[in-house]
């Protein structure tokens, strides 16, 4: 992925999971949610806004390593 000039608010990441949350798998989604309960860095928001991004229309190897890296970042 490529780096991204715009920041993510928290409200731009919370809403991101709440939208895509019915694609993901339900550990997951806790977990994310878990993290996001922490004071984050702007960085990570980013980070974890583009993992998030149009997650409902990746293919199943893309969710998969999407979910690899949602898994390394909140862990």
């Amino acid at each position: 992925m490529g780096k991204c000039t715009i920041n993510h608010s928290y409200g731009d990441v919370m809403t991101k999971l709440e939208n895509q949350s019915p694609y993901m798998p339900d550990e997951l989604v806790q977990d994310t949610y878990r993290f996001l309960q922490q004071t984050i860095t702007q960085e990570t928001l980013n980070e974890l806004f583009h993992l998030l991004k149009k997650y409902d229309l990746a293919s199943e190897e893309v969710r998969q390593e999407r979910n690899a890296g949602l898994q390394k970042l909140i862990r």
